[in-house]
């Protein structure tokens, strides 16, 4: 069959291999029909061991399973989601709505989950509370901009440095943006921006963003640490948090019961069969895969979804 084959740590290249077989009841083939390409699978090419190659990339997608219309993450080594058939547990399958769009389908799982579940699961946001979204031009931050209004966000901040993609936060729901860009003054700007102190902050960027968010952060507000596209480390003075009783929250969907991660994609597909949450989505032949592998790789703004 078709698919994307790391056989090097880095990027695969489009080939083929052979037809996935399901070794326990426990375990389910899913005829593949789009697979996402995400920022982890990247990292997780690149630290591959040669004595575990070749194998296919990508852990989630969208696809067929007994007549039924699936989302499914965590496809296992060496049958990963890019190719037309993979293989994956059945605790890991969730049925979608019939109207819903393959590729949007695949932006609300590991993105869409992160964004959702790092405001209802982890900040525990109440109704009314202002919420600052880093990396908002991003597909993550996009839907968390969205996903903070839909749970009841009174004042939601989009924050990055893409001017095109802070006006479709606005578009999406945004009541203000911040350009990171443009602004000398980060902490200030938030502020402003906000009309006040912050309550939640997603923050899938950390680095200078992150710490300039926290000093604008009200009484105990709640920082969502998802990722480190800006910096892996930054020197934090216990002030910036002890003082306003501030806390620093970590996230991984991992951690996450599989049956609140059920619950929240339900939630979350309904809302976008409904047109109540939309994603930028582009369909990517899968012959392509190392073109799109790099455009993951220079941060691509939109969902890249391979098509077998």
């Amino acid at each position: 069959m078709d698919a994307a084959v790391l056989h090097e740590p880095g990027a695969p290249r489009f080939g083929t291999v052979d037809d996935p077989t399901a070794d326990d009841e426990n375990q389910a083939v899913v005829e593949v029909t789009a697979a996402g390409l995400n920022p982890v699978d990247l990292m997780i090419a690149g630290g591959r061991q040669p004595d575990e190659l070749p194998l296919v990339p990508g852990l989630e997608g969208v696809g067929w399973h007994q007549r039924r219309h699936v989302y499914f993450n965590g496809a296992r080594p060496p049958h990963g989601s890019m190719a037309q058939r993979t293989i994956v547990d059945h605790s890991g399958v969730f049925d979608l709505p019939d109207d819903l769009d393959d590729g949007v389908a695949v932006a609300l799982g590991i993105a869409g989950l992160a964004a959702w579940l790092s405001l209802s699961w982890r900040a525990a946001l109440q109704p009314g509370e202002t919420v600052l979204v880093l990396g908002a031009t991003g597909v993550l931050g996009t839907i968390a901009v969205q996903a903070a209004k839909l749970q009841g966000a009174g004042q939601v901040v989009a924050a990055g440095r893409d001017a095109d993609g802070l006006r479709t936060a606005a578009g999406r729901g945004a009541d203000a943006t911040v350009d990171l860009t443009t602004t000398d003054d980060p902490t200030a700007a938030f502020r402003d921006a906000a009309g006040g102190d912050l309550d939640v902050i997603v923050d899938p960027l950390w680095g200078e963003p992150a710490l300039a968010a926290l000093r604008a952060a009200g009484p105990f507000a709640r920082l969502v640490q998802i990722g480190s596209s800006a910096a892996s480390e930054i020197t934090l003075s216990p002030d910036v948090f002890r003082t306003n009783c501030a806390a620093i929250l970590g996230y991984t969907t991992r951690a996450v019961p599989i049956e609140t991660q059920r619950e929240a994609y339900a939630t979350m597909t309904a809302y976008a069969a409904d047109g109540d949450l939309t994603v930028d989505v582009e369909r990517v032949p899968l012959r392509d895969v190392a073109s799109a592998w790099q455009r993951q790789a220079d941060s691509a703004h939109r969902k890249l979804v391979l098509v077998p």
